[in-house]
């Protein structure tokens, strides 16, 4: 009995010394790497100074969060007050119009959003010449790198009471309507300039995917009776499901997160009701206010949010995509 017991030990012992081995060679293979490649560890170097620069050291003034924070007394002077900020934002009487604006602005903008560019690109993808297809990409790309201030100028020129768009609609009507007045129109005129501008220059990535597939499969498919839609359907969408899932995860895990520069820029006193989201009723009661605390509260709130959302998203999509997600 004891001879038999002898060669478990043995397997035993050797599998314990592969196991606890692993580390220090896998450490040895690292260093190696690194060793062999370090003219691109070089080149990485700024981009990882500049990220804990600009998002990791700042992330040391979210204490303020939780202080009374004065500029004079600093941060660890400042008295420690603890979740006081927090609810008081979340029991103030504008907390739930902040929040549902921003819901609702983010959701429709990703449910109307997102998808546009997936049909750009598949539409791109059947341009078969090459002078037209690039003539139609400058067209669709070029709105992006127009300034948001100049795109919230030329909303507030075209559709002004004397404006273009108001000067057509007094044919058929008797008054010029108010578009940057109304709270109602607000919502609409955010979300489809912001498809205007950046749905051509977001189906970029899903044009350079489609450029992967093989043009034998979509010959194969149409001399099999396949239409236009069945080899969208079983080519083109499958090859784009990877890309979709992912960019999808990054869409709706910033959905708390939607820009200031525009939403701030189109506001009116009248249209208030409708505009007035988290990220600017921060920068009215942090920059404007003075309320530093308070608006860094507001501010981790908001973040915190969109972790959570991050994480459900990516395992909603994980369920639904066989495994494959971001994290």
């Amino acid at each position: 009995m004891e001879n038999k017991d002898i060669p478990s030990k043995n397997v035993a012992n050797s599998s314990y010394k592969v196991k606890h081995n692993k580390q220090p060679q896998h450490k040895h293979r690292l260093k190696k790497n690194m060793g062999n490649n370090y003219i691109l560890y070089i080149f990485l170097l700024p981009a990882i100074i500049l990220t804990i620069v600009f998002h990791y050291v700042p992330m040391y003034g979210t204490i303020i969060a939780f202080k009374d924070f004065s500029p004079i007394k600093g941060i660890w002077g400042s008295e420690w007050v603890g979740f006081e900020h927090f609810v008081s934002f979340l029991q103030s009487p504008n907390f739930l119009q902040i929040l549902i604006n921003t819901i609702k602005l983010s959701s429709f903008d990703l449910l109307i959003g997102f998808p546009i560019p997936i049909v750009l690109a598949l539409m791109l993808n059947q341009l078969r010449r090459a002078k037209a297809k690039k003539n139609i990409q400058l067209i669709l790309y070029a709105p992006h790198f127009i300034s948001v201030v100049v795109i919230s100028g030329m909303l507030f020129i075209f559709l002004s009471p004397t404006g273009p768009v108001n000067s057509l609609m007094t044919i058929f009507t008797d008054e010029p309507y108010s578009f940057m007045s109304d709270p109602d129109a607000f919502r609409s005129i955010y979300i489809w300039s912001g498809v205007w501008q950046g749905a051509g220059f977001a189906s970029i990535i899903y044009v350079a995917a489609l450029s992967n597939v093989d043009p034998q499969l979509h010959d194969a498919a149409t001399m099999d009776g396949a239409s236009l839609l069945q080899r969208i359907r079983h080519i083109d969408l499958p090859t784009l499901k990877p890309v979709m899932a992912v960019l999808f995860i990054l869409a709706a895990g910033g959905i708390m997160a939607i820009g200031f520069e525009k939403a701030y820029l189109l506001q009116t006193s009248m249209n208030l009701p409708a505009s007035e989201i988290i990220s600017t009723y921060v920068y009215k009661r942090g920059l404007q206010a003075g309320d530093y605390s308070f608006a860094t509260a507001v501010g981790l709130f908001n973040a915190v949010i969109n972790v959570i959302l991050l994480f459900t998203v990516n395992y909603v999509v994980k369920k639904l995509n066989d495994g494959e997600g971001l994290v």
